[in-house]
């Protein structure tokens, strides 16, 4: 399988784990060792500047801190678009990558937008691959407004939306399907 890096993983009907059922995953790094990325769409109850406050001064005020995955939940991961790319400690895709340990005052002037995460996601080798054999995700592109998305929690929707009229109606499932 070809790298997923830079792409979406979008959760899918029938995928009923509690720390993937309707999310919207940005892959960071894929290749023969495993995958890893960052669920956009679960904000969680607390801002950046409480839960992460030496990362505040790179976000908007009052800007949520974000689920990234079950993996290393009380670990920050700091995702950003940058006004040049090579700032990137690991480029995903365009001028969006992460920024790893101690963000040095000298690229702090280039992060265009950032958001901060609580852990990531992560598949052992071959994981990823399996899952993509059982139909559990449905890919699409990454784009800015992805991951910088003013709306999160319809982010899972608004993906399947696009992809044309054979999600439609997948963009509409609740999230509990017994309670419809």
């Amino acid at each position: 399988m070809d790298s997923l890096r830079g792409r979406l993983l979008i959760s899918s009907g029938g995928l009923f784990d509690p720390n993937f059922r309707h999310t919207v995953v940005l892959i960071g790094q894929h290749n023969a060792d495993g995958a890893l990325g960052v669920v956009l769409n679960r904000a969680l109850n607390v801002t950046v500047e409480e839960a992460v406050p030496v990362l505040g001064h790179l976000v908007p005020a009052r800007e949520p801190l974000f689920q990234g995955g079950p993996v290393q939940p009380s670990s920050p991961v700091l995702l950003a678009e940058l006004a040049h790319p090579e700032l990137a400690d690991i480029l995903i895709f365009g001028s969006v990558g992460f920024l790893v340990g101690e963000v040095s005052p000298d690229v702090q002037p280039g992060i265009l937008r950032a958001r901060v995460f609580a852990g990531y996601s992560g598949w052992a080798p071959g994981q990823l691959e399996a899952e993509m054999a059982d139909d559990t995700w449905i890919l699409d592109p990454a784009s800015e407004e992805d991951v910088f998305t003013d709306a999160p929690d319809l982010l899972w929707s608004r993906v399947l939306q696009r992809k044309g009229p054979e999600f439609q109606g997948l963009s509409r499932m609740p999230y509990d399907p017994t309670m419809n």
